[in-house]
């Protein structure tokens, strides 16, 4: 993928409406921006929520029906997050990356098997983890095979239930791999809403201008037609 990567999509695959709705507009502004290469991003099961009452998603085999018909109708490149080890290989019969989560992103089991599934893999840096480990992440993944290998800034923990986003952090781990960031989930604050997640989304733009400032590969968004 050498073009500049948007991965944007719902948070999570709530039902077949909304994700089809959003990759239709994705799909548009695909053509109209031929420039840039679109991925299609849908979680089928969000697993680390703060609340065990709080809606997870349709699960693994329906949420890869629901990215197989993005793929199929709209044409679209398409990435979703694993959380156990088994889930690998049925996902990467059907994405083009395969995405490792904030919390996971030190778990060799589950970044040797992304790596061997033959896709490319995005890795979330943790909240917690300094740039320059990052280039552990790198280093298991390359032993495993991956031959292409991004890394997303999300913000870095800052007291309780608040993020914030060293942009030092970019150029740092773009020496171990190609480096994409994330407007959203860079300004939540983390199960700052009473028992669920919540954020300034005033700060998505000015943020995402100054990353693309700084330089990345890519940008990742979680977008929804009727956001909460």
């Amino acid at each position: 993928m050498g073009k500049f990567l948007i991965i944007a999509g719902p948070c999570a695959l709530e039902n077949e409406e909304i994700p089809l709705k959003v990759a239709e507009k994705i799909s548009e502004l695909q053509r109209e921006y031929p420039q840039f290469e679109f991925v299609f991003k849908g979680s089928f099961d969000k697993a680390n929520r703060t609340s065990v009452h709080s809606f997870r998603g349709v699960g693994l085999e329906r949420g890869l029906e629901i990215l197989k018909t993005v793929k199929g109708k709209y044409n679209l490149k398409t990435t979703t997050d694993v959380h156990e080890t088994w889930q690998v290989e049925p996902v990467a019969e059907v994405v083009d990356i395969v995405q490792i989560p904030a919390f996971l992103c030190r778990q060799t089991d589950l970044l040797l098997a992304a790596a061997k599934s033959g896709k490319a893999v995005n890795v979330k840096k943790g909240q917690f983890l300094a740039p320059w480990d990052t280039k552990y992440i790198v280093e298991k993944l390359t032993y495993g095979g991956a031959k292409e290998i991004y890394l997303t800034e999300r913000g870095t923990t800052f007291g309780y239930n608040n993020l914030v986003v060293d942009f030092r952090s970019l150029p740092i781990m773009g020496e171990y791999a190609k480096v994409i960031y994330d407007a959203t989930h860079s300004v939540q604050m983390p199960g700052g809403a009473g028992g669920r997640s919540g954020g300034m989304r005033e700060f998505i733009f000015p943020l995402l201008r100054a990353a693309i400032a700084v330089g990345v590969d890519g940008v990742f968004m979680e977008v929804h037609p009727n956001p909460p």
